[in-house]
Formats: C-alpha cells, sequence, structure tokens
C-alpha cells in the first residue's frame, strides 16, 4: 500500500463531529474550519470510491486519488496517509450515515416503513458504483488484515444495530413477541449483503422486483412466520 513520506469505528451514537475524521483532526479549530475540514474528508472519501471503482481497489493509487479529487497528492496526504485510511474514512460516513438511520427507524412507529425507505435509500436507489465500491473493499479484504478488520467491526455494528431494531419493532407491537432478534438481524443482514452484490453484478437487476420481494420476505419474518426452529422431520 502506498503510504504518506514520514514528516471507529465509535458506537452509533456518536455524533457527525466525531466521526467526520480519522482520530479527529481538527476539532481544535474554530467551528466553521472544523465544518470546512468535515466537508473536504467527506468529498475526498468520496473521490476515493470513484477510484477505486474505477482503477480497482488494490491497483488505485494516491495520485489517481488525488485527480478524481482534483487536488494534490501533497494535499491529499494532509487528510489521509494512505488507502487504509480512506477506506475508513468511508467506513466512518458509513456509519454515521447509518447511524441517523437506525435512530429514525426505532423512532418512526413504521419499523417496516422505515426499513423500506432505508433499503432504497441506501442500496437500491443509489448509484450502481456504491455496490461496486462494496466488492471491491470486500475482496481487499481477504489480502489486508487492517480492512478486514474494518468490515468485522462495520459489521458488527450493523448487527447490533438490526438487532436493537428488531427488539424495538417487537416493544412496539410490530413484530411478534417471539421472534429471536439475533436470528431476524442476521437474516436481514446475509439478505441485504446478496443485494449489494447482485446490485453491482447483475446489470438487469430490477429495483422494484427487488423491492417488492425483499419487503415479502421482511414482512413474513415480522409475522414469525420465518423462524429458527426447524419443522418435524416427515416419515
Amino acid at each position: 500500500m502506498t503510504t504518506a513520506p514520514a514528516s471507529e469505528r465509535p458506537s452509533l451514537n456518536r455524533s457527525s463531529q466525531d466521526l467526520a475524521g480519522l482520530d479527529r483532526p481538527g476539532l481544535d479549530l474554530p467551528a466553521p474550519e472544523r465544518h470546512a475540514d468535515h466537508a473536504r474528508r467527506d468529498h475526498i472519501a468520496a473521490a476515493a470510491e470513484r477510484a477505486f471503482v474505477r482503477h480497482g481497489f488494490h491497483a488505485a493509487t494516491m495520485q489517481q486519488v488525488a485527480e478524481e479529487a482534483g487536488m494534490s497528492a501533497g494535499n491529499l496526504y494532509r487528510y489521509f496517509p494512505s488507502k487504509e485510511a480512506m477506506v475508513e474514512g468511508i467506513c466512518l460516513l458509513d456509519q454515521r450515515d447509518r447511524g441517523a438511520a437506525f435512530h429514525a427507524l426505532a423512532y418512526s412507529g413504521d419499523v417496516l416503513g422505515m426499513l423500506e425507505a432505508m433499503l432504497r435509500d441506501n442500496l437500491l436507489n443509489k448509484p450502481r458504483h456504491k455496490a461496486v465500491m462494496f466488492l471491491e473493499v470486500a475482496a481487499e479484504a481477504g489480502r489486508n488484515p487492517r480492512i478486514a478488520e474494518m468490515m468485522r467491526t462495520n459489521d458488527a455494528e450493523v448487527m447490533a444495530g438490526l438487532t436493537h431494531l428488531i427488539e424495538t419493532a417487537k416493544a412496539n407491537g410490530e413484530a411478534v413477541a417471539t421472534l429471536d432478534a439475533s436470528f431476524a438481524a442476521s437474516l436481514i443482514f446475509t439478505y441485504v449483503g446478496g443485494l449489494f452484490r447482485r446490485r453491482a453484478l447483475d446489470e438487469r437487476f430490477d429495483v422494484e422486483a427487488e423491492a417488492t420481494m425483499t419487503m415479502a420476505l421482511l414482512r413474513a419474518l415480522f409475522a414469525g412466520a420465518i423462524s429458527t426452529s426447524r419443522s418435524p422431520e416427515t416419515t
């Protein structure tokens, strides 16, 4: 990996300011300058996604990311010293958005309706390169232990958020009381992961058909029609 010359997964409840940069640099700056610093990091992370998709994560260079971001490589290194740091920055952006989405879901009073909106906003209606980026980073995790650890941490936080969401739905009467929240979260996590893969690779991916099928699955899950128990073997 290219690194600069010598010279969080934090909890879902932290603020966007806490999540905006690695090691939270620039927090001693005045608020307007701090906001500009966060916005620049967001801009670079988005440019890095595009560069990783265009060139492949493993092959992409810091110079290519800098060109995508419209800045010099030297300026880029001020914000992110390596590609791994950029992946962490992308993960932090995703975590910030996901934390806000889970919060809205938990207090919506309509978990299924909000889940559909979240599914559309974060997968089905996003540009295809977002899903391609997911596959690129997953492939790199097989070679890079640091990125693999980031993904494991990210996955654990998603699972925790989903489990809490299912428990909230049960408490509100939106899901049957007997629903195993861990099982339900795992099923949703696995299914959506498959959707990401198909969104990236299937040029005929039908957003409306997939949304309909996914919501049918979730309604059945919340109604208790899908469970961990096995049917008795017939003789």
